[in-house]
């Protein structure tokens, strides 16, 4: 049984494909909060939580308790979940006339001048074509991780740059520090020529802190957080607010067992930098505003942050994607002609999710959290947990066609 704890649901008027529709039924979405529970319930996951939205007005809400309770306040790892916000902050940039996404990154990161890429092998270098900072939103920018397959990966981790820890050590030297270091290291590919999940994201997060003369946490506050009312989303979890914070867990031979080797706790410490890859924590109903201001083409209940054309420039697929597209598919198992690479995040190009999900945004972290926005549809999804892998237990592939069903079923 579903408690009201639980499941929330409003009783607000929609309209799919332009048709006005009645108030929707509790049990319109009684389904999906069910196989999600069912989730929890089998072990696959740990706890969930999620929020849907339309035109901002919340439809449901669901906290469903585990291994351990959770609720409204719970504060979560979003890791990737950061690079669609810092995507968003340079684009406002670019709307306010501060740069271009075709700018060469050097302009604004000078360490970036004069790079090198690896040729056949780490044996043979070459130099690198100037990369753009559009590049560093598509993972088109021959920056790659430290972990992964990617031939530069151990390069990265000798440097010291190993991906969710570089950011809480004093040596690397926040963000300038860091740029200093991967421009020691070459770039997997020439830019351009491919994709690779990368650091183009942190790298993004320099650019915006040298344009605007702010740390970017400060100005993600100031242009999203602030105005959306996003007052738990930050760079570290507040003072005194640890007992909000959720339990990170990992999906093994023995089933979900807790993260305690001590980086499930460094978000609870104050970082030198910033990491526009992966590093704010939020909770369901901040990162829920901010998906309902990109589902609602920049605003959320007549509070607008960014300009429509930003919103469409941000959640468009950009640039060719032609040569991108292999490496994509493959690492987000993407059937072939169902997505684009946009910034910070991908966008669905057909509607094999359900009717009116073309033009889906979406992207998702590390521990199984995600979101998607429908501008179209004025629909925006957000799920949180807190599990590694990823692939562990795909709730939002299973939950997403089953959302689009109950929006569509109200056309009867």
């Amino acid at each position: 049984m579903i408690s009201r704890r639980e499941f929330l649901i409003s009783g607000a008027a929609v309209a799919v494909g332009g048709l006005a529709l009645p108030a929707f039924a509790a049990d319109r979405f009684q389904p999906v909060v069910a196989r999600l529970r069912r989730f929890v319930d089998d072990g696959e996951l740990p706890f969930a939580s999620i929020r849907i939205a339309r035109h901002g007005q919340v439809l449901a809400e669901a906290h469903i308790p585990g291994v351990e309770a959770i609720g409204p306040d719970s504060l979560y790892r979003i890791y990737s979940m950061t690079k669609p916000v810092v995507a968003a902050g340079i684009v406002l940039l670019v709307q306010d006339g501060k740069l271009a996404l075709e700018d060469p990154v050097a302009t604004f990161v000078p360490e970036f001048a004069d790079l090198n890429v690896v040729a056949d092998s780490l044996d043979r270098l070459e130099p690198a074509r100037p990369m753009t900072v559009a590049q560093l939103l598509t993972h088109t920018c021959g920056l790659a991780n430290s972990w992964g397959d990617a031939r530069i990966a151990p390069l990265y981790r000798e440097a010291g740059l190993t991906a969710a820890a570089w950011m809480y050590d004093p040596d690397i030297g926040g963000l300038a520090g860091f740029a200093r270091r991967l421009a020691a290291q070459p770039l997997e590919f020439q830019p351009g020529s491919n994709w690779i999940y990368g650091y183009g994201l942190d790298i993004a997060g320099l650019i915006i802190e040298r344009i605007s003369g702010e740390r970017l946490g400060d100005f993600l506050r100031r242009r999203f957080f602030d105005p959306l009312g996003m007052d738990s989303t930050g760079f570290v979890v507040p003072e005194g607010q640890a007992d909000r914070f959720a339990g990170l867990y990992t999906a093994g031979d023995g089933g979900i067992e807790a993260v305690a080797n001590g980086s499930e706790r460094s978000p609870l410490m104050r970082p030198f930098a910033d990491a526009g890859s992966g590093g704010l924590v939020s909770t369901l109903e901040d990162y829920g505003r901010f998906a309902d201001m990109l589902a609602n083409g920049s605003a959320r209940h007549g509070v607008r942050v960014m300009d429509e054309a930003s919103v469409r420039m941000l959640t468009t697929p950009y640039g060719p994607q032609e040569a991108l597209m292999p490496a994509l598919l493959r690492f987000g198992s993407y059937a072939p002609g169902s997505v684009g690479q946009a910034l910070g995040g991908i966008t669905r190009i057909d509607d094999r999710s359900g009717p009116g999900s073309a033009g889906e945004y979406a992207w998702g972290g590390a521990a199984g959290t995600g979101f998607w926005a429908t501008p179209g549809l004025g629909l925006s999804v957000t799920v949180m947990t807190q599990l590694m892998p990823v692939a562990a237990a795909p709730a939002r592939d299973v939950l997403r066609p089953m959302i689009y069903a109950a929006l569509a079923s109200g056309a009867g």
